[in-house]
């Protein structure tokens, strides 16, 4: 175990250099958004150059290139030919001057490391030979729900923008909740823990931990609505009335 989480954690941070040297000719570092998403299937490829695979390691490999592949496909094209996106702007202005190159620890190379840390519940997958049992099939029901959970919300947003920029989005899975793509993120990442689990003490659990706290409290919902209350009117109201992460009614 321990020897195939250094090989990815070196592979990781090989590609989060590559990225870097990217950012350096680009003078933008929102790339490493399209990378974060590649991060679990490259391990993924890493781990399984082994035995074949067996029933519940083939369904879990498709759920990782499946999420993989719709998160790149997503914010490659949310972001292509934007300028550079206004979190790491804010970043680059209080780490001047020479961000170019302090960003390949504070971006890139941080990056690898807190993708290193997700591989803690996706390596036992893979060699521990883990069969169909009660867990790993609820795990694996939760993860596919929450993968199509999290789809449908960036859907529904992407179609509501294109025709009313400036509101705010109140209506399909965004009614229930403020942050549904994160709901449903958070949805993987406890169901793959489920399908990976062992025990309740083992170090598996600081893989959806940590995805937990950047949903809520590091890039995802806190940081998004500390600036988003201030640039779309009703806002304000929309918090009063909706569940910020996990779905519920509104209130009236």
């Amino acid at each position: 175990m321990l020897d195939l989480y250094l090989t990815t954690l070196i592979y990781f941070l090989a590609f989060g250099f590559i990225g870097w040297v990217l950012s350096l000719f680009l003078k933008n570092v929102t790339h490493v958004d399209s990378m974060w998403a590649l991060f679990p299937l490259l391990g993924s490829l890493i781990c399984i150059q082994a035995p074949p695979l067996n029933i519940m390691q083939t369904l879990f490999f498709c759920l990782i290139f499946l999420w993989s592949l719709r998160l790149f496909i997503y914010l490659t094209k949310r972001n292509w030919g934007k300028q550079e996106d206004s979190r790491y702007q804010v970043i680059r202005k209080n780490n001047e001057p020479f961000f170019k190159y302090k960003s390949l620890y504070i971006i890139f190379g941080l990056q690898a490391l807190m993708a290193s840390v997700l591989m803690l519940s996706i390596i036992p997958i893979f060699i521990n030979g883990i069969g169909i049992n009660t867990l790993s099939i609820m795990g694996l029901f939760i993860a596919f729900f929450g993968l199509a959970y999290e789809s449908i919300a960036d859907w529904q947003l992407t179609n509501f923008l294109k025709n009313k920029n400036g509101a705010v989005m109140d209506q399909g899975l965004w009614r229930y909740s403020r942050h549904p793509n994160y709901f449903g993120e958070f949805l993987v990442w406890w169901g793959i823990y489920l399908i990976s689990f062992n025990s309740i003490f083992s170090f598996t659990l600081l893989s959806p931990i940590l995805m937990s706290l950047l949903l809520l409290k590091v890039s995802g919902a806190e940081l998004l609505e500390s600036t988003i209350v201030h640039r779309r009117k009703g806002y304000a109201l929309y918090i009063k009335r909706t569940s910020m992460f996990f779905p519920w009614f509104k209130k009236r």
